[in-house]
């Protein structure tokens, strides 16, 4: 498998283990001082705040994001892609949907065993 195919894979993996609230299925995908870059909110470091931020949310919401990846650039063993994202945030129990959209920016690297995962994210969804 090509190393373009094997990011390709992994973000698919991640939009279907957060559709399936699979939290475990996500970590393994992310280096352990991943970065995310949200607009109007402060850094998220590290694989152990994402995990938090995000069983809070599966806790009382169903996510459902499709994930349409535009571009994939390897050198070496550090990648980036950048991908177009719709999501629908559900509550569980009764409210409406948030609907968010737009571009994301991801770095990759591959760790020690040669796997390829998610370093760095800028997420620019409004």
């Amino acid at each position: 498998m090509s190393d373009e195919q094997a990011i390709r894979d992994l973000v698919a993996e991640w939009t279907r283990a957060t559709l399936a609230g699979e939290v475990e299925r996500i970590l393994p995908l992310m280096a352990e001082d991943v970065e995310f870059y949200v607009p109007g909110q402060p850094v998220m470091r590290g694989r152990a705040a994402f995990e938090t931020g995000l069983r809070a949310v599966l806790a009382s919401h169903r996510v459902d994001s499709h994930a349409d990846v535009e571009q994939v650039e390897v050198s070496g063993s550090l990648a980036y892609c950048t991908t177009q994202l719709r999501v629908e945030i559900t509550p569980l129990a009764v409210g409406a949907s948030m609907h968010k959209a737009g571009r994301v920016l991801s770095v990759f690297r591959k760790n020690a065993a040669g796997q390829w995962q998610l370093a760095r994210d800028a997420n620019m969804l409004s």
